[in-house]
């Protein structure tokens, strides 16, 4: 009985803090002198950024800042 309420409990905890923005996004670095190039496998959407820090939004429906 306890594992089933403790089931429950963490399907709905990993639905209240998951990040619906970036559920699909899989980001992949590829390292430049300075910083990365971060590529969206899903959406196709490239973003500079720094190294080792995937980009924290979903650029799927919007366009890419510039910069």
């Amino acid at each position: 009985m306890f594992v089933v309420i403790g089931l429950i409990v963490a399907f709905i905890l990993i639905a209240v803090f998951s990040n619906r923005a970036t559920r699909y996004c899989r980001w992949r670095e590829r390292r430049g002198d300075g910083d990365s190039t971060w590529t969206c496998i899903h959406c196709g959407a490239t973003v500079r950024g720094a190294r080792g820090q995937p980009p924290s939004d979903c650029y799927r429906d919007r366009p890419p800042p510039l910069g």
